[in-house]
């Protein structure tokens, strides 16, 4: 049972909504990225998959450098819009510029590969800069903005409801849009899309004074304390193959419908997706009603960390239509729980660390919190390299072996399944649930209450 009496709700529901809507301008480049990259430049841009895979594994190391520097910089930044809102403000516009060109490759795989990695390389590292400095800054500002479980709860919620739009939008809808507009055109819609929700989210964004008052800690302590933490190191780990799962449904359900169930159709990918999705969205209300309201986070992760792993099972031998949008409709049940909470309890592991540093570190620690999970997206480029290699995919090829559809069924399987329990494991060590979690929440409540209390004359 969550005993959050202490805490006193201090935004309005106005603020948590605009708050959310934002979210929709983070989620739709981020999951376009994430899931259709590989099918633009490998099976539409002819990039061989070896060298795609091996060149957005390698990428990944400053994809999960740039997160913790940004978000370092965030929280020592000092200036009159605040620590966080500057990184939004200043940081859209080049995001939504480079996510399009992303997608407005102009070299082709068979005859300019060079060219065409090249290209990858230096709009994708100025895509993710951009996107570093706006999702750190606001990620940021959630725990600060929103201070107990009932508000972060409720803000996930709505959060995550948005979300599931932007993944309808993000996910199903590119495979569509590519045939009937061009994979460019799409992406500059989906980018003026993003901005005007950003726009609108921007105006219920603030910052508490006093979070600039306090000098941050220099980059070696910030280091030791965030290392040093083992409800971060424990949680991060967790959530880390949280999206290995996701990632994986989202990247291999192309190949999934077109080589292991054989159709090529966007339109199935799309209603693929779309199934597990709004399943998804429409699963939120009940596991924050009736499941996070009743347990901490750590045990309404779990819960949905063991449904998961149950749910992708028939990915493996599933042929017939139907039974294949049942098996994603389950997975959604699953997802619902594991994007709920995941900014929840990362959220608890920030109080804690107040009360150990004095310092309120958000920027740290969502910034390390992209560094280890972007580990899971190295992992997922290179089981889809070893299953090309393996099963012996060649995008070349007019006609793909059969050993194929078999190689993507374990690619939509074997990576979530693997990683759902690793992160049982990982939770199961998890310091910061019962009675401690009771402990750090009443003294965090306190510690504001002293805060906000003007001093007796």
């Amino acid at each position: 049972m969550n005993d959050d009496s202490a805490a006193v709700t201090v935004s309005t529901p106005r603020q948590r909504t605009l708050y959310a809507v934002m979210n929709l301008g983070m989620t739709i480049p981020a999951q376009t990225g994430a899931s259709f990259l590989l099918a633009f430049y490998v099976d539409y841009k002819k990039l061989d998959p070896t060298l795609a895979a091996t060149a957005l594994t390698i990428f990944t190391v400053y994809n999960a450098l740039k997160n913790p520097v940004f978000g370092f910089l965030s929280d020592r930044t000092r200036s009159r819009w605040g620590r966080r809102i500057p990184y939004i403000r200043f940081g859209t516009l080049p995001l939504l510029i480079t996510f399009t060109l992303l997608f407005m490759a102009p070299f082709d795989g068979r005859t300019q590969p060079g060219a065409l990695l090249a290209y990858l390389t230096v709009v994708w590292v100025l895509w993710e800069s951009g996107s570093a400095a706006v999702s750190t800054g606001y990620l940021g500002l959630l725990p600060e903005m929103f201070q107990s479980y009932r508000e972060r709860t409720d803000v996930a919620l709505r959060m995550n409801l948005v979300q599931t739009v932007g993944l309808l939008i993000a996910l199903a809808l590119p495979p569509l849009l590519s045939q009937l507009l061009g994979w460019g055109t799409m992406a500059g819609l989906f980018a003026v899309i993003s901005g005007v929700s950003i726009w609108i989210g921007f105006r219920g964004l603030y910052e508490r004074p006093e979070s600039q008052q306090a000098l941050a800690l220099p980059l070696l302590a910030a280091l030791r304390a965030t290392f040093g933490n083992r409800s971060f190191l424990t949680v991060v780990a967790a959530q880390t193959m949280r999206f290995i799962a996701t990632g994986t449904l989202a990247a291999g359900m192309f190949f999934f419908t077109t080589y292991s169930l054989g159709i090529r159709s966007g339109g199935l990918t799309s209603v693929l997706l779309g199934s597990a999705f709004v399943t998804a969205g429409l699963a939120l209300w009940p596991w924050q009603r009736f499941i996070a309201s009743r347990f901490d986070a750590r045990t309404t992760l779990m819960l949905a960390f063991g449904l998961t792993a149950l749910a992708v099972v028939p990915l493996h031998f599933v042929s017939s239509l139907p039974a294949v949008i049942a098996t994603t409709m389950l997975i959604g049940v699953g997802l619902a729980g594991m994007i709920l909470m995941g900014d929840v309890i990362l959220s608890d592991v920030i109080d804690e660390d107040e009360l150990n540093t004095g310092q309120r570190r958000e920027g740290m620690y969502f910034g390390m919190s992209g560094l280890i999970t972007t580990l899971g997206s190295a992992l997922i480029a290179l089981c889809f390299g070893w299953v090309s290699r393996t099963y012996g995919y060649d995008p070349k090829l007019s006609v793909q072996p059969a050993s194929v559809g078999e190689g993507f069924r374990v690619f939509m399987t074997a990576p979530p399944i693997i990683g759902a329990g690793l992160a049982l494991v990982l939770l199961a060590f998890y310091p910061l649930h019962g009675a401690r979690l009771r402990e750090v929440r009443l003294a965090a409540a306190q510690k504001r209450a002293a805060r906000d209390t003007p001093p007796t004359p």
